[in-house]
């Protein structure tokens, strides 16, 4: 299958805008998660509304959101979830387990891929897909050995679930625009962690981290991941998306001074090779096909 380089760059862009996102919470003092979803999804929100209007104009952006249909909309609920899980998830589990979960979201999106549109995974997608998930287990292997929590654990497992949905649902449908999805998704995020916040204020210091948090973090990050999903096969999509949780741990030791361990290193060592390996071998074989004469395959 033809991988779309431009594709295969705006996620991996994606990837590393969303890796920043550890070293950003590191900062904040405020400790009510709902407080910190609301801020961050309604800055989101602003960046992708604002980004929409200045692109496509009122009219255009009013289209885009009534053409979204039930795809859109599937799309909205997972990144709402997604987001909003992400960070409730870091209050009960490690960081560990988290990664940990979202390296299984190339397996997940091959399969649900295959299973509902029979959308071929080749063998190399696998081989890569097994390495990346070995990689991140050995980065977070050190770390394992703490207390588990049923409730952590289970929002890391739903994160990994709705972030594949989404990716198999924006690659299945192409033609649908998904920015509006994300914005709206951000947007469900905003309301529904309102409703449970007791009070909204924060420190101007966590405001503006809470702005560089939600509308460069999160919004650039879902921006750049939407426009480049629908242009990959959904396995591949999430298998460079994998590069977040291999950033994160070095912004954090660039940031914050804190030394990654050996197994993160040697970990993020494999999951880069991996990935690297991969999309070699995907635009060789691109090139390949684009220059043979016809008949010849």
């Amino acid at each position: 299958m033809q991988t779309d380089k431009r594709g295969a760059l705006l996620v991996f862009g994606s990837a590393a805008v969303w890796s920043f996102g550890g070293a950003i919470a590191r900062f904040l003092e405020v400790t009510d998660s709902w407080v910190m979803v609301f801020w961050r999804s309604v800055f989101a929100a602003t960046f992708l509304l604002g980004f929409m209007l200045y692109r496509d104009g009122p009219v255009r952006t009013r289209q885009l959101f009534a053409a979204m249909g039930l795809p859109g909309l599937g799309v909205a609920l997972c990144f709402a979830t997604a987001s909003t899980s992400f960070v409730l998830a870091l209050s009960y589990t490690t960081v560990a387990n988290v990664l940990l979960m979202q390296a299984g979201v190339p397996l997940l999106a091959a399969l649900l891929g295959f299973v509902l549109f029979r959308e071929q995974v080749s063998q190399a997608t696998w081989a890569a897909i097994a390495c990346v998930i070995a990689g991140v287990a050995i980065m977070v292997s050190a770390s394992l050995g703490g207390a588990v929590s049923p409730l952590g654990d289970g929002l890391a497992l739903l994160i990994a679930v709705v972030f594949a949905c989404a990716t198999v649902i924006t690659r299945r449908h192409a033609e649908v625009g998904m920015m509006p999805a994300v914005c709206l998704g951000t947007l469900i995020a905003a309301l529904v962690s309102g409703s449970l916040v007791q009070h909204f204020a924060v420190s101007p210091k966590d405001f503006g981290l809470l702005f560089l948090f939600g509308a460069a973090n999160l919004g650039l990050g879902m921006a750049l991941f939407v426009s480049g999903a629908r242009l990959l096969p959904a396995a591949l999509a999430a298998l460079i998306g994998t590069a977040e949780p291999v950033l994160g741990p070095l912004w954090v030791w660039l940031v914050h001074g804190e030394l990654p361990g050996l197994r993160t290193l040697l970990g993020g060592s494999v999951v880069f090779i991996a990935l690297l390996a991969h999309l070699a071998w995907q635009f060789r074989q691109q090139s390949q096909q684009r220059v043979l004469p016809p008949g010849s395959v």
